[in-house]
């Protein structure tokens, strides 16, 4: 009973997590998007009016390292991020799950210490009420907080992807410590490719 509902359970968590995650996304691409439409207006005005709206570039960047960090627990659900497997397509398949699992490991601890020294950068604008040395003058736990989030995010997502990984993994259920972890084959992304084809023809 107990072995049949924990699977289920850590898949709702995977679901939630991966519905919140796009959320995320969207939220980092209206930003981009902002920045783009920011940057270009403050160029239009300045080559046909002869002014600037100031702060463009600064909050562009801004805008960057949010949306960056956003997106990366969606990247890591979808197995985007690059892995070289030039000798991992040769390994058997157990140890290449056991090679999955380890990456997700390592990729755990980075991005742990990864947060810890963000928390302390933000941590530290908070307390030293510290502001950018622009004509702006933004408070800098503001873009700070917010790029400190969605690392925190990541570092949750990752935590539910290696307990899940770490189950499979006991309990023997090879592909689904692939699915979760592992590289994308050729046949998954073409796939994929083939249904965002079908949406976009559906409309």
């Amino acid at each position: 009973m107990a072995s049949t509902i924990q699977p289920s359970f850590l898949g709702g968590l995977s679901r939630a997590a991966e519905h919140m995650s796009r959320w995320a996304v969207w939220f980092g691409g209206a930003l981009t998007i902002g920045s783009v439409l920011l940057i270009s207006f403050d160029v239009l005005v300045r080559k046909f009016f002869g002014f600037s709206t100031g702060g463009a570039d600064e909050l562009s960047s801004y805008a960057f390292a949010i949306s960056t960090s956003w997106a990366l627990a969606f990247a890591t659900l979808q197995r985007a991020n690059v892995r070289v497997d030039v000798i991992y397509q040769y390994l058997p398949v157990r140890l290449s799950a056991i090679v999955d699992w380890l990456s997700l490991v390592a990729l755990g601890v980075f991005m742990t210490m990864l947060t810890y020294y963000a928390y302390d950068v933000a941590a530290t604008s908070w307390m030293q009420n510290s502001a950018a040395n622009t004509p702006l003058a933004t408070p800098l736990y503001i873009p700070q907080g917010l790029w400190l989030l969605g690392l925190i995010w990541m570092c949750v997502v990752l935590a539910l992807m290696l307990v899940r990984a770490s189950v499979a993994l006991v309990t023997g259920r090879i592909d689904e410590v692939k699915a979760i972890a592992g590289v994308r084959s050729t046949q998954e992304e073409a796939e994929e490719e083939a249904a965002a084809g079908e949406r976009m023809v559906k409309g």
